[in-house]
């Protein structure tokens, strides 16, 4: 005997549930590679039919938070949009882990330090493997070699992205996950490497030495980038200096350990209390230096006496004043934080040569500071008590002490900061990128006009792209810079710690006239404003470029999609703008989707380094992937947005409905021949005319990139139909009116079933999938989206409003006269203009059954009322055998 076969809604589960569905249908598209991207066939299709995305690379140090969720939701809604219209959708994701954050995270994970000056241990073991957070001091840190630190790094990278991975995995991401990369990887490196080579050869980059943003603590450079202004606790300290006739000029100042690095006083021009002063010279208290003062607009004459000190250097405008004055750098801060240990020249054989090597030298910033207030106090040089206050200092975005300003040697791209007229390109190029939301763009435009300086992009970290840069070691063992020897771009990628230059061999490294090879590596954001490249498969001539793909590269760059957060248009987004115009003279996308931050309950944003991150992990597990997107996709673009619980469980509940509902729909059996033919009854036909606006606005909400509008009329339109039309033609579809009425009700149902199921799909992957697997071959996700033309047309929407309000008129009465839905109306008078009362007339059927309506009138009225109820209480149920 032979199975007969099924109908296609055998497949419906008895009990539909929402959980476990991520690990059943994750497997299946894995299997099936329902989210590939097809190389061949984007190849052959017009550049518009191929979307691609610029995936922001998530960094690798320890877990992701519900910031990421959000985030990436939003992309994945427009991808999955863009698949199911017919387009070859090409998303990728890499992993950002070189940089910053990786070293602190495996400082913390294994309590070990970077050392240029350790020794490498072949046989080394990390004193520890799972500490987390800040639970290892620095000074409890085992400082390690260069070699010892860099494959921790790669072994605890490794870990956590495969964590990651998982994570996006279960969220539902549609990532293509044969198209991944990692920003250390062979490539990466290369196209960082190339670029960069491309930069200097054309007069884009270049090296310096030049006061910058210091780090103490990271020991390393800090672009403007990435700075944070934070209130910091300070005290204002009147201070004398000395003019040659005896009397005193006072300044203020709340930085009194830098009065050994001043080099001049500076006052505005037009402040008449001191134009009697410029062009004299004063002497300096406790040191007895001798400055000029001088006129200068940056200076501010009601801020304090309205002359300051100018010291090499305190701030920022320090900074501008000498190199706009030509002033001479005298500076004792060093990069460890501490004052220089040897005398300076200037201070040595002056009254204050013993103060200094006494009570300043290597002393600490903040020790030093005391020490010389005590010294100007004794003096007679300071007015008075310091006076406390709250000033702005300038912190790394990752540090937690203040900026100091130090000279060294570090790596630039231009980038607008000294030039207008390549600020004016940049800008010109932000305006051939379409912003979502439109003004974001201002953000872009805002921070390049506010540029003080070239892009800083080396770092004085480990974990990172070297340089493929050495250095001449002259006869007396000097490293000479100004004559940089570059790697060939067929060796890329190179580490000049280990690889030698040409012309030379390893036995000349660090001798004199040998070579020495740079010790720096690039900024994290100088490799990931590459991503575009890095992903698409921008050639690379050496043989780490497996990956090249010239004609992959031209058919999809620039890219389509850059989606990112809001905070890093200044750092990201703007890096990877300047990339593109200087290497392909043009923007790296079309268009950039710009999201905004989850705040937490006290409209602070989340953030790990905060603390008040909820990691998504326990949300995905509380109330599944559905719900979660369905939170992140509530959320426009642009717009920052609340951790709420509460609007997962709505997505949970809404997941949940979308499988009953289909089950109803499903559960009549096989509706053969035109569906379309079949629908014939009014409120079928008011339903499905409701439906075809809706697909419209989807539609044009997604084309507009408002994922959040789609999400919404689509789900309103969801509750309408499950709340009033499937009550109201439950009956009518069970057979209650004869047949032809219950076939225009089934056919009405899998219509409808069927579009809304993909209007829903981008947002809710799983439980779309898991009804359209009831009754469908394939992937909803693969399937079309909806367009109005497949649904039929010719009812009036304005029938299922009147006909849902009237049954909603019923329920309330009921419920006002405390009786259950199953009770009885023997009478009542429905009341409303002649329109609605025809809507009505046309499904009263159906509002009978629904409502359990045993006598009505009608009658004439300016609204739609229910009144003169008559209520019979249902008879008592049966009690159970």
């Amino acid at each position: 005997m032979t199975d007969t076969p099924q109908p296609r809604t055998a497949r419906v589960p008895d009990k539909p549930t929402v959980d476990g569905l991520e690990d059943k249908w994750g497997q299946v598209w894995e299997d099936n590679g329902t989210y590939a991207f097809d190389r061949e066939r984007a190849l052959s299709l017009p550049r518009e039919q191929v979307f691609s995305i610029d995936t922001p690379p998530p960094t690798a140090s320890g877990s992701l938070h519900v910031g990421h969720v959000f985030g990436y939701t939003h992309t994945d809604c427009m991808a999955r949009y863009q698949r199911m219209i017919g387009k070859e959708v090409f998303y990728p994701i890499g992993w950002d882990d070189n940089g910053l954050p990786t070293e602190r995270r495996v400082q913390n994970y294994y309590g070990v330090r970077g050392d240029h000056a350790a020794a490498y241990d072949p046989d080394f073991t990390p004193p520890l493997k799972g500490a987390e957070g800040k639970s290892v001091k620095a000074a409890d840190q085992v400082p390690i070699s260069r070699a010892n630190f860099i494959p921790l790094c790669e072994e605890l990278t490794v870990e956590d992205e495969k964590a990651f991975e998982s994570l996006f995995r279960t969220l539902g991401a549609s990532i293509d996950w044969t198209q991944t990369y990692r920003t250390i990887d062979e490539r990466s490196r290369a196209v960082a490497q190339q670029a960069f080579l491309h930069n200097v050869e054309r007069g884009e980059a270049y090296q310096a030495e030049a006061p910058g943003l210091w780090d103490v603590t990271f020991q390393s450079a800090v672009a403007q980038a990435e700075l944070e202004a934070r209130d910091y606790p300070g005290a204002f300290h009147t201070v004398s200096f000395h003019r040659p006739d005896g009397s005193t000029i006072e300044i203020e100042t709340t930085r009194p350990e830098l009065v050994p690095a001043v080099v001049a006083l500076i006052a505005h021009p037009d402040d008449e209390r001191y134009a009697d002063l410029f062009g004299t010279t004063v002497t300096s208290p406790l040191f007895g230096v001798e400055v000029p003062v001088l006129a200068h607009q940056a200076a501010e004459p009601d801020k304090g006496a309205g002359i300051a000190m100018c010291c090499t250097f305190g701030d920022l405008t320090d900074v501008q004043w000498w190199r706009e004055l030509q002033l001479p750098i005298r500076s004792v801060i060093t990069r460890n934080g501490r004052l220089t240990g040897e005398t300076p020249e200037w201070i040595a054989g002056g009254k204050g040569e013993a103060l200094y090597a006494e009570q300043l030298a290597t002393k600490t910033v903040h020790t030093a500071r005391e020490n010389i207030v005590t010294a100007l106090r004794e003096s007679g040089d300071l007015i008075g008590e310091p006076k406390k206050t709250q000033r702005k200092a300038n912190f790394f975005e990752k540090g937690d002490k203040p900026l100091e300003i130090v000279t060294s040697r570090q790596w630039y791209i231009r980038n607008g900061g000294r030039s207008a007229e390549l600020r004016d390109a940049l800008i010109a190029r932000g305006d051939e990128i379409d912003f979502h939301p439109g003004f974001m763009r201002s953000r872009y435009a805002n921070w390049i006009s506010g540029l003080n300086g070239d892009w800083l992009i080396s770092r004085q970290r480990f974990f990172g792209v070297p340089f493929p840069v050495w250095y001449p070691i002259d006869a007396e063992g000097e490293i000479d810079h100004e004559h940089p020897i570059y790697a060939a771009a067929a060796s890329l990628p190179v580490d000049p710690q280990t690889d030698v230059p040409p012309g030379f061999d390893a036995e000349q490294r660090g001798v004199p006239g040998g070579f020495a090879g740079d010790p720096d590596i690039m900024d994290t954001w100088a490799t990931s404003s590459l991503s575009p490249q890095i992903a698409t498969g921008w050639p690379v001539e050496s043989n780490a470029g497996e990956r090249n793909d010239d004609e992959l590269f031209a058919k999809i760059f620039p890219m389509d999609m850059r989606p990112q957060g809001h905070d890093i248009i200044r750092t990201w987004l703007f890096a990877t703008v300047v990339r593109a115009h200087y290497e392909h003279g043009s923007v790296p996308w079309t268009d950039a989707a710009i999201n905004g931050w989850i705040l937490d309950p006290d409209r602070k944003k989340m953030s790990k380094s905060k603390g008040n991150a909820e990691t998504p992990e326990d949300v995905l597990r509380q109330f599944g992937a559905d719900a979660v997107r369905y939170w992140a996709a509530s959320g426009r673009l642009g717009t920052d947005s609340a951790y709420d619980t509460a609007q997962m469980k709505v997505g949970r509940r809404l997941a949940m409905k979308v499988l009953n509902a289909s089950k109803f729909a499903l559960s009549f059996g096989e509706v053969e021949g035109d569906l379309a033919a079949k629908v014939t009854h009014p409120l079928d036909r008011s339903m499905l005319a409701a439906l075809r606006d809706v697909v419209d606005g989807a539609t044009k909400g997604f084309e507009a990139w408002d994922y959040t509008r789609s999400l919404e009329l689509t789900e309103t339109f969801f509750w309408t139909f499950c709340d009033d039309y499937v009550e109201l033609v439950k009956d009518r579809a069970y057979g209650g009116q004869g047949d032809d009425a219950a076939a225009s009700a089934r056919a009405a149902l899998r219509i409808a079933l069927d579009v809304q199921l993909r209007l829903l799909a981008p947002v809710l992957p799983y439980a779309t999938e898991e009804v359209w697997s009831w009754w469908h071959d394939g992937s909803v996700h693969r399937t079309t989206w909806p367009t109005v033309d497949e649904v039929p047309a010719g009812g009036d929407p304005a029938a299922l409003v009147a006909v849902g309000s009237a049954l909603a008129g019923v329920r309330k009465a009921k419920s006002d006269a405390k009786m259950g839905m199953r009770a009885e109306v023997t009478a009542m008078t429905l009341t409303g203009p002649a329109t609605t009362l025809e809507h009505v007339r046309g499904a009263e059927g159906d509002l009978r059954a629904a409502g359990k309506v045993s006598g009505m009138t009608y009658a004439d009225g300016d609204e739609l009322v229910i009144a003169d109820v008559e209520l019979v209480p249902p008879p008592p149920k049966a009690p159970k055998a």
